[in-house]
């Protein structure tokens, strides 16, 4: 996957606001890694703040929803992980600051 797509599914994936943070999954660190098969799949692997988080399908969904509109994907599949955990670590210095959790 070239970068400019690479930067466009990160950018899509920006949109997907986790439900109790506020905050995109991808500026919490949630988003460990995206992959663009062959035929189309994009697979996201990435975690939740929470294991056994009650938004998880929810969040899923809106992966799939926000790179439906990228024409190279024709279909995505949402990996969730536990390992690595999640830790605050991972947020960027912006969610850290719109969170109020000091750098």
């Amino acid at each position: 996957m070239d970068e400019a797509l690479k930067e466009n599914i990160y950018g899509a994936l920006e949109q997907v606001i986790d439900p109790e943070l506020g905050i995109d999954i991808v500026n919490l660190g949630l988003v460990y890694d995206v992959n663009l098969t062959e035929e189309g799949k994009a697979i996201v692997t990435m975690t939740l703040t929470t294991m056994g988080c009650p938004l998880g399908g929810i969040i899923s969904d809106q992966v799939k929803i926000a790179l439906s509109d990228i024409p190279e994907v024709k279909d995505t599949e949402v990996e969730i992980v536990w390992n690595p955990p999640w830790t605050k670590d991972r947020m960027s210095r912006y969610a850290k600051i719109a969170l109020g959790i000091p750098d």
